[in-house]
């Protein structure tokens, strides 16, 4: 059996002190951990391995083996991993897809049963996983807890579907995540004694410290669309046996420059506790989930890292089970093969510029006009002028109102159309089929030429993000093969793809951070307050679509 040391400054976060140390690797397990002279010369600081509390590994739009690859040069030794995604394309085929890949590579994925598929009935998705089917998921000793419980009215009003599967992770002994934007108050209560016991959609400390009041636990989220941490750091100095830190949904350009470690160098240099901190980054998430993950204790798997200091946290080794699986900037995770099968469901066919024609009503001149927001999740609603022209509502880039769809990518169907503010093209198109959660097809732009044309690429390859110029008359697209929302290729190279037509997007006019990641939640009717689905414009107050709201 194989066996090294490691010899750096030690941080003990939960005796909160920091000492040299030999740290003595056997096989896969910490052997000891012997304390050294105070006035003993060591270079960086040995700590557990950083955790991801909350992500979507389909957002990275890397297959889990790819993301490992990244993930480890930043510190990062696990996830806690909601497969939602592609459980709502390709069902329990594609929870199995996830698992088998994750095990590919040295790295701990945390793989959650999803509650929520499809996410509600306000939409065409490619799967349903019902109560049978996710408790079938929660005995698999792979599967640690119930994912994301979206459907936070079917808990308020006790609906028998959604309380079978909360029950069946608690008569299991694994833990209910949460996902209840804005709930507060008596409802919070409520939604918290049914058994969920965290929440990442906190946009406010005031929301966050109402659910931590009621015994719930706070998931910082920090991601390429949604970002909260400004909001929400402040609670790591009160609270910070309650708090974890997320991504939720990182894109592969965002994933190559950091992780979890960015999150503990901001929350240091606001002059939080570097003990605080690394509770949450490192922690927290272990316990709260029952982790085969180390925390840097003899007789504990290898799992740690060594960062250069405690201020900027970059990261100088990562170490899974006692291997070395990166270093320098560099990762040793090996190129995978290719899997023998991709998972996928695309069955419709090119669609018409005619296909996304909006009659104009006849009786009223305003519109229903989505207003998305940079860096959040959710959206306004706004009643706007609309522009008719030949008898049609058209697009109004002058004002910064343009036309979003919503194709149907399990059938051939009619597509949906809407308007939104905030996208801020000049000219031409972008698509996605990564539209949560049902991950249909999602396009906005200027001119339904456009439109077609960057929806038809994205069919073309059954997956991917699209752009469509008209100035140039060139399209791009970056294909994602799998369940329409990852690649397979090397993520470096997925990800340096990316950054080139996320540029694309600015430069058609986009004054968005992170273009296509906010468009990719305009289908996302859980998340208040406008939406678009497949089957039309959706009020997420009223839970109803607006003609019926």
């Amino acid at each position: 059996m194989s066996s090294f040391s490691v010899k750096a400054n030690l941080v003990d976060i939960p005796n909160r002190r920091i000492y040299p140390a030999e740290v003595t690797v056997t096989g896969t397990q910490i052997s000891s951990i012997q304390p050294l002279p105070d006035n003993t010369a060591v270079k960086g600081y040995l700590l557990p391995g950083f955790i991801d509390s909350h992500v979507h590994i389909e957002s990275s739009m890397l297959i889990p083996s790819q993301f490992a690859r990244l993930a480890v040069v930043h510190g990062t030794v696990a996830t806690i991993s909601d497969p939602h995604e592609i459980a709502n394309v390709c069902g329990m085929a594609g929870v199995e897809f996830m698992i088998d890949n994750g095990n590919t590579v040295p790295f701990k994925f945390n793989f959650g049963a999803p509650s929520c598929v499809p996410a509600t009935v306000f939409e065409t998705a490619g799967a349903t996983l019902d109560a049978a089917d996710v408790t079938r998921l929660l005995e698999r000793s792979e599967i640690r807890y119930l994912s994301e419980m979206m459907n936070f009215p079917g808990v308020l009003h006790q609906n028998p579907e959604v309380m079978e599967k909360i029950a069946a992770a608690q008569r299991l002994g694994k833990p209910v995540d949460g996902h209840a934007p804005g709930l507060r108050g008596e409802d919070a209560r409520r939604y918290i004694a049914a058994g969920i016991s965290t929440d990442h959609e906190c946009f406010t400390e005031e929301e966050a410290l109402d659910k931590l009041q009621h015994g719930m636990k706070i998931l910082i989220r920090e991601g390429s669309a949604a970002r909260n941490f400004d909001a929400l750091a402040g609670l790591l100095n009160d609270h910070a046996d309650h708090i974890m830190f997320c991504s939720d949904d990182k894109h592969p350009d965002s994933l190559v420059l950091g992780h979890i470690n960015q999150l503990c160098a901001r929350a240091v240099a606001r002059g939080i506790d570097v003990f605080n901190v690394l509770q949450a980054a490192c922690i927290n998430p272990v316990l709260h989930y029952k982790m085969n993950v180390g925390l840097l204790k003899e007789g504990d798997p290898a799992d740690f890292i060594i960062a250069e200091d405690l201020v900027n946290f970059n990261i100088t080794a990562t170490y899974i089970d006692g291997q070395l699986v990166a270093s320098e900037g560099k990762t040793h995770i090996a190129l995978p093969a290719q899997p023998e099968e991709l998972v996928n469901q695309f069955d419709c066919a090119p669609r018409k510029p005619e296909d996304f024609r909006t009659a104009a009503p006849a009786d009223t001149k305003d519109i229903h006009v989505i207003e998305a927001l940079d860096g959040q999740l959710i959206t306004n609603k706004l009643l706007l002028e609309g522009r008719v022209q030949n008898g049609e509502l058209v697009s109004q880039p002058d004002n910064d109102i343009l036309k979003i769809v919503v194709v149907n990518r399990y059938k051939q169907a009619p597509v949906a159309t809407a308007f939104i503010r905030n996208i801020g093209l000049k000219r031409g198109a972008i698509a996605s089929s990564v539209a949560h959660d049902s991950h249909n097809i999602v396009a906005v732009g200027v001119d339904d030429e456009s439109i077609c044309k960057a929806v038809n690429l994205v069919i073309e390859r059954k997956g991917g993000v699209s752009l469509h110029d008209p100035s140039t008359g060139e399209s791009q697209i970056v294909a994602l093969p799998v369940g329409g929302l990852m690649s397979a290729e090397d993520g470096y190279r997925v990800a340096e793809a990316y950054s080139l037509i996320d540029k694309a997007s600015k430069d058609l006019g986009s004054t968005l951070g992170s273009p296509f990641m906010t468009l990719s939640f305009m289908a996302l009717l859980v998340i208040p307050h406008l939406k678009l689905s497949d089957l039309g414009l959706f009020d997420g107050d009223g839970f109803a679509f607006v003609d019926k709201a």
